[in-house]
Formats: C-alpha cells, sequence, structure tokens
C-alpha cells in the first residue's frame, strides 16, 4: 500500500474509513461472496418498456452488484448508478426503506466502491429504469478515486498501462474487450461446423520456422539448451496431418522479436487451419466464409465501417495475382524478366533498396508489391501467385519461380496467408538449404533445417491446403479500432520514463 504521505487528501479520506467499516459496521471492507441474480442487461430487456404502474403490478426484484459509477447523496434518500459488465444501472436508496443502519453504512460509499443490491424494479417519474433498494451490501472498498470521465484516461500509453481502469472508465474499450472472444468464438464454431478439430501445440521449438521472423530465446535449464518461442505453428501443424487428423487447426500466441508499431505487437494471436486433400482455392473459400460470419457474428452485418471506409465482406472478394497488379501500378511485368540484373535496374530506376540477400528476380518482384500495391489494397483482396524465394513451404505453381500461395489483404494490412502446401520433401529440403544460404547473407529471418519435419514429410503428407490470419487486425477491423493496442488487452509496452 501507498505510504500514506505520498496519498491526496481523498486516498487519505478513504483509508479512513476502512476502520468505521469493520468496527462500526462489523463490515469486511473486502467483502465476501454475494448472490447475484441478474444484471443490467437483462432489467433492460424486460422492463424497460413497461410502465411504472406495470411494474407496480409486477413487482420484479432482482439482486445486482458492481461498481459505483455516479454517486448523489440527498439527506435520507439519494441516487447512485452502478455498472456491471453490461452496463449501468441507477440504483434508488432510501432511509425509510433499506433502514438507518445499512443507510449509514451507505454513506461511506464512494465513486469506484463495489456494492450489491438487492430490490424492486421501478421507474422514476422522469421515467428512467430504476431499482429501489430494500438491502444494501457493501463489498469492496475503491481506495484511489477513480479517473475523470471526460479528461482523466485518453492517452493511450496510459490505457494500455492500466487496463482495468481503461474497462472501468471507457464504454469503447469494454465493447473491444467483449468483442474479441465473441469473434474466437465465431471462428471456432465455423471451423468446427466444418469438421476440423482444435488442437493445442508446442510453444517452446528447439528449431526456427514456419515463418520469417527474429524469434525471442529462451533457456531450458532442465536440458541447458536453448529454444525459441514459437513464430508460428504451421509445421506441428503439418505434422498432425502426416498422422491422420486431416482438418486441424489452432488458435494461438506467436511471439516475434521485432518491432512494435500501429499494426505489429511482439506477442500476438493467430489462427491456422489446415485440410488434407484440399488446395489454395479450398483455403480461399474457407477464408471468405469464416471472415464474413465472424463480421455477422460480431457486428450484425458483413459490411463494416473501418476509419471512414466501408468495407464490404458481403461480396465476392478480388483475386488477382501479384505479377498483375505490380503491372497495374508500374507497367512491369515481372513474368517477362528472368535475370536479376535486369531486376535491379528496375529496382534502382524506381527508387528500391536491395539488402545484401535479396539477389534474385523474386526478391525485387516482391519489393515492388510492398512498396507500390499493398497500401491500395483497401476492400478485401486475396493476392496470389507469390515469387518462390519468399514462399519456403509452398508448392510451386504451373511456372516454377511462383508458388500456389495468396495473401489476404484488406485496408492496405495483411490478414490472412495461405498456401496450397509443400509435401514434397526432396523439395522441402532445398527450400531450406536455400533459407540456410539467405541467413548466411545477413537474413536473420531466415528458416533453419527441420530434420524431423523433413522425415515427417517422408512418411507421407496428403496433398493440403492451409491458410494464417491474424485474430488481433481482424478484431481491429470489426471494432473499427486504428492501433492494435486497443484490441490486446495487456500489449508489450516500453518502460515508462519516470
Amino acid at each position: 500500500m501507498d505510504n500514506i504521505q505520498n496519498l491526496n487528501d481523498q486516498e487519505v479520506n478513504r483509508r479512513e474509513k476502512l476502520e468505521k467499516y469493520s468496527k462500526t459496521f462489523h463490515v469486511d471492507p473486502f467483502g465476501k461472496k454475494f448472490k447475484v441474480t441478474s444484471n443490467s442487461d437483462e432489467i433492460r430487456r424486460l422492463y424497460s418498456k413497461k410502465s411504472n404502474n406495470a411494474l407496480e403490478r409486477l413487482k420484479p426484484y432482482v439482486s445486482v452488484a458492481g461498481r459505483i459509477k455516479a454517486l448523489r447523496k440527498m439527506g435520507k434518500a439519494s441516487f447512485m448508478n452502478i455498472q456491471d459488465k453490461y452496463g449501468n444501472v441507477q440504483v434508488y436508496m432510501g432511509i425509510d426503506v433499506v433502514g438507518k443502519k445499512a443507510y449509514e453504512l451507505f454513506k461511506l460509499a464512494d465513486i469506484g466502491d463495489v456494492v450489491g443490491i438487492y430490490g424492486r424494479v421501478m421507474k422514476t417519474r422522469s421515467g428512467e429504469l430504476t431499482i429501489r433498494a430494500e438491502k444494501y451490501t457493501h463489498l469492496t472498498k475503491c481506495l484511489h478515486p477513480l479517473p475523470e470521465k471526460f479528461h482523466g484516461l485518453v492517452d493511450i500509453e496510459e490505457r494500455s498501462r492500466k487496463r482495468y481502469l481503461d474497462l472501468i472508465m471507457n464504454d469503447e474499450a469494454r465493447k473491444v474487450a467483449f468483442a474479441r472472444p465473441k469473434l474466437i468464438r465465431s471462428i471456432q464454431s465455423y471451423l468446427d461446423n466444418q469438421g476440423y478439430v482444435e488442437v493445442e501445440t508446442a510453444v517452446l521449438s528447439p528449431i526456427l520456422g514456419g515463418a520469417n521472423a527474429r524469434p525471442f530465446v529462451a533457456h531450458m535449464n532442465a536440458l541447458d539448451k536453448d529454444f525459441y518461442l514459437r513464430i508460428a505453428t504451421e509445421l506441428n501443424l503439418k505434422r498432425l496431418l502426416v498422422g491422420g487428423m486431416e482438418k486441424v487447426y489452432e488458435i494461438g500466441r506467436l511471439f516475434r522479436n521485432e518491432g512494435m508499431d500501429a499494426s505489429h505487437n511482439p506477442e500476438f494471436t493467430t489462427i491456422e487451419a489446415y485440410e488434407a486433400y484440399s488446395d489454395l482455392q479450398g483455403m480461399r473459400k474457407l477464408a471468405e466464409g469464416m471472415i464474413r460470419k465472424a463480421a455477422k457474428d460480431v457486428t450484425g452485418s458483413d459490411i463494416v465501417t473501418y476509419q471512414d471506409k466501408v468495407i464490404n465482406f458481403h461480396k465476392p472478394f478480388r483475386w488477382v495475382s501479384m505479377a498483375d497488379l505490380i503491372k497495374e501500378k508500374t507497367g512491369v511485368d515481372f513474368r517477362n524478366i528472368y535475370d536479376f540484373a535486369e531486376a535491379k535496374k528496375l529496382a534502382d530506376k524506381h527508387g528500391i533498396k536491395l539488402e545484401k540477400h535479396k539477389n534474385t528476380v523474386g526478391h525485387v518482384m516482391n519489393e515492388f508489391f510492398e512498396v507500390f500495391c499493398e497500401s491500395e489494397l483497401i476492400q478485401p483482396t486475396f493476392v496470389y501467385s507469390y515469387p518462390i524465394e519468399v514462399s519456403p513451404l509452398t508448392k510451386k505453381g504451373k511456372d516454377p519461380r511462383f508458388t500456389e500461395r495468396f495473401e489476404l489483404f484488406v485496408n492496405g494490412r495483411e490478414l490472412a496467408n495461405a498456401y496450397t502446401e509443400l509435401n514434397d520433401p526432396i523439395d522441402q529440403k532445398e527450400r531450406f538449404l536455400a533459407q540456410l544460404k539467405a541467413k548466411e547473407l545477413g537474413d536473420e529471418e531466415a528458416n533453419e533445417m527441420d530434420y524431423d519435419f523433413l522425415e515427417a514429410l517422408e512418411y507421407g503428407m496428403p496433398p493440403a491446403g492451409g491458410i494464417g490470419m491474424g485474430i488481433d487486425r481482424l478484431v481491429m477491423l470489426l471494432t473499427n479500432q486504428d492501433n492494435i493496442r486497443e484490441v490486446i488487452l495487456f500489449p508489450m509496452m516500453k518502460d515508462k520514463a519516470n
């Protein structure tokens, strides 16, 4: 607890009341179990349209609990608003109803305290739905004044650090917090109904693989060995396809030791799903259906507004190759470019600087896409046929320079990534070797050689399609948030400046 010298007058006053609770009223200031039978949402749904005369006849009694958000003490009759999980409800406290002792206990209440109310639902003269308290129960003393409603907690840094206060004070934060699990349940329901099985795989991995990203490293004392926090769930889920599970998915945390910005957090959540005997077109159909259902379940519609842009998930998503998009924007057709020297000249001409390990036509093509095309893709767009150099786990297309892969973009950001999965162990080993060469040239995100995974493929993985999608970014889209920290309850934060 804070040193008394560092407390303001309100905090001192609240602490001085603790002894009165225990000694005068024999009440634990930090409470005991309380039976809750109703909530603010149910009360509104059942009784908001009824007149006070109707409520007088019905005499509906409820028992609710919540935090005091507003308080008007007025002699022998007072009002307060309490906030529960669903919202706020007004409470009328009359000394003639609850009794003198309970009313004296109530007079110790401060905004922020948690209380329990048992009483009858009624309407005031102004027509406001209200609980006429007959029993008042103090549950928990709040020792700090809550921030001011409009000025006290608006900075995103402070709200992210003190998410508990953010949830108390900001209705929007509460809405997002409850929308996220609703979205996850929607995805689970969709995939379960498609015959998929949800699984859990290891978070610690001895091999870096499944995606191109820099890892977090953890040391395991029992084995005296370093492990990586997983950057993807892909390789373990594919092992399950080899084992015959056929349709699997995992919703889980991934960890990438990279930058933080409005759309990136080093710890984030994805859904990855894999289906034996499917392919890229199967994943295309799966993605559209899954996202469309999630939009409807979370927002009530598959046409949503995001940052003043109307995003239409209702109509079929656009399907376009990376080469065609680049040609639309720049006039350059990479399908007709085979020589790296020619590609590099085009990069220099268009102001694109290449890192040392990006030394093929495919690398240049991918850079063109990221610079000139990505941010323009506002409506849902599948971009397919990626260069093989940036797709180490994907089956080759008819032109072996390109792969059967798509990424789904919405509002200029990648939302999902899907493959016709590479199941040829000989080809996969060659891809891993190429990744090792890239690592030698300075690519810190390149995959390592995973011999166990290669052995699994040698036992035979069925032809398959696979997809990964960012849960956080989809929540951002469906709740109209422009910063990833708004949709993660406890995001990674820089140290607070003293």
